[in-house]
């Protein structure tokens, strides 16, 4: 069965290219969020697989969404998606339990490798 995937990000565009390129790669996109709080919502709705997460949102930031389903879920697998120069969020993202990162602009091979690595 394939792994289900929630994407976060408050911005459509890149929610939409992620589920491009996650759908190609084979796994199901579960549902979609734009901030944390919904995140954290859907979160407990769907229980997805796998959670792609930007960090700088509205309503709720990344790090705090992330802290909140590991709440919930302790094994969550999140993938933290960054913007370039944000490293000491990402390192605060990876603390807070995110499994791995992945930076913008998307390279498909890195999201996928991304995607397979925590879904092992």
């Amino acid at each position: 069965m394939a792994k289900r995937v929630l994407i976060v990000d408050d911005a459509a565009f890149m929610r939409m290219m992620l589920k491009d390129i996650i759908t190609k790669a084979g796994f199901e996109v579960a549902g979609e969020a734009a901030n944390g709080k919904e995140a954290v919502e859907k979160y407990k709705e769907l229980n997805p697989d796998i959670v792609t997460m930007d960090i700088t949102m509205p309503e709720m930031d990344g790090i705090t969404a992330i802290k909140e389903i590991m709440k919930i879920d302790p094994n969550a697998k999140i993938i933290v998606c960054s913007a370039m120069g944000q490293q000491a969020m990402v390192i605060e993202a990876i603390k807070a339990g995110a499994k791995d990162f992945i930076v913008k602009p998307f390279q498909p091979s890195r999201v996928v490798e991304a995607l397979q690595k925590v879904s092992k």
